[in-house]
């Protein structure tokens, strides 16, 4: 048993005072392609509620997910998840959202909303409300947001751990006293798409600018998490191990844009410029991956690439080594994603879908195709890949 401070922790200072196995859900950026997630979403929180709450249509993914984390996209669903909305509820609303928030804009629009709230801000106004913050009594579990801070050109995982260095309640620069909307907003400040968000960090009137938290190197965010949770100097402390420690990271699909060939290597240096961002986060994010696959305990992902391959542990006849059997890995790790290519979606049996159509992280035009993938992958979960947590 650990000793929480109750007057810090509040009602959830039981649930996390108690030794036992804890369990994390990643959610990566990937504008609207958020609404793959939340498809899949409503599978998992469907399939647990049956194996853990006895199919109760009560169930909340925020009570079986210790620490819920998401990047840009995937904050907006992990901090409406850890405020105990449904999957099913977060599905909905998210299709509402999408069709606003991700509405097409000429780049003149866009430039203008940086001298006003838009549909983005709006939303999560009215969906979190202005005046909830990171504190235990505004939510149901532990909450991870990662930002960009531009004024310090520096990733900020803002952490709604009681006991996390910069959320002493006493500080002038408490995080636990930020606006939960304003922290997804600045985790969503996607360059061009959106204005970037000022946040004040300190009451004595410190000012940092924020942007899109899939401009760091977390755009999936479950490594950074397992290091948030485990390592001392974030003080949650929590131990490792294959029975210890689940981490369940959801994708927004990948899609990669396929450069020059060597007869002309020069082009369209433009479009190599533009398309230069996009690749280094879409790195960054499959490094995460594999970090996660090396030190943890991989029991579903698709193939990495022809010489990795999945690295899902088998034995000499290639065969899958049972869940059950400890191989002494740091965590257990399930990771659902799809390549949004042609090749990627035909696997999927979804030939009719068009991949410019829903790679592009506003194409609103794609949400009614992104669901019918995000339920295509949804069938690839099985409860017993997820071993003794379940």
């Amino acid at each position: 048993m650990s000793t929480l401070d109750r007057e810090r922790w509040g009602h959830l200072t039981d649930r996390f005072a108690t030794e036992q196995p804890r369990k994390m859900l990643a959610l990566d950026g990937g504008g609207i392609r958020g609404l793959m997630t939340a498809r899949l979403l409503v599978e998992l929180e469907s399939q647990l509620a049956g194996r853990v709450a006895g199919g109760s249509s009560d169930f909340r993914l925020c009570e079986y997910f210790d620490y819920i984390g998401g990047t840009s996209t995937g904050a907006i669903i992990a901090a409406a998840l850890a405020r105990g909305m449904s999957a099913s509820e977060l599905l909905e609303f998210y299709q509402e959202f999408g069709k606003k928030a991700f509405a097409k804009r000429n780049l003149f629009v866009r430039w203008k909303s940086l001298y006003g709230d838009g549909e983005l801000e709006k939303k999560l106004k009215e969906v979190f409300g202005e005046r909830t913050q990171l504190y235990p009594k505004d939510l149901k579990t532990l909450l991870l947001v990662v930002t960009r801070n531009m004024t310090t050109d520096s990733a900020w995982p803002i952490s709604s751990n009681p006991d996390a260095m910069f959320n002493d309640p006493n500080a002038s620069y408490c995080n636990l006293k930020f606006p939960l909307y304003q922290i997804v907003r600045a985790s969503t400040a996607a360059p061009v798409f959106f204005p970037p968000e000022v946040v004040r960090v300190d009451e004595d009137g410190e000012d940092y600018v924020f942007v899109d938290g899939g401009t760091t190197p977390y755009n999936n965010p479950a490594f950074l998490m397992y290091r948030m949770a485990t390592e001392p100097a974030y003080r949650l402390n929590w131990p490792s191990g294959e029975n210890k420690l689940l981490i369940v990271s959801l994708g927004t699909g990948t899609a990669p844009v396929l450069g020059n060939d060597a007869d002309d290597p020069e082009s369209n240096l433009a479009a190599a410029a533009v398309n230069t961002l996009s690749a280094v986060m879409a790195q960054a994010q499959v490094d995460q991956d594999m970090n996660c696959r090396t030190i943890g305990r991989c029991s579903h992902g698709d193939e990495m690439d022809l010489e990795v391959k999945d690295l899902i542990p088998r034995d000499k006849n290639g065969q899958r080594v049972p869940v059950d059997r400890d191989l002494g890995r740091n965590f257990l790790y399930l990771r659902y994603n799809t390549e949004l290519t042609r090749e990627g979606l035909d696997d999927l049996g979804l030939t009719s879908v068009d991949p410019k159509k829903v790679s592009k992280l506003d194409s609103t035009d794609g949400m009614p195709d992104l669901l019918r993938i995000g339920e295509q992958v949804a069938k690839q979960i099985r409860m017993e890949d997820f071993g003794s947590f379940v």
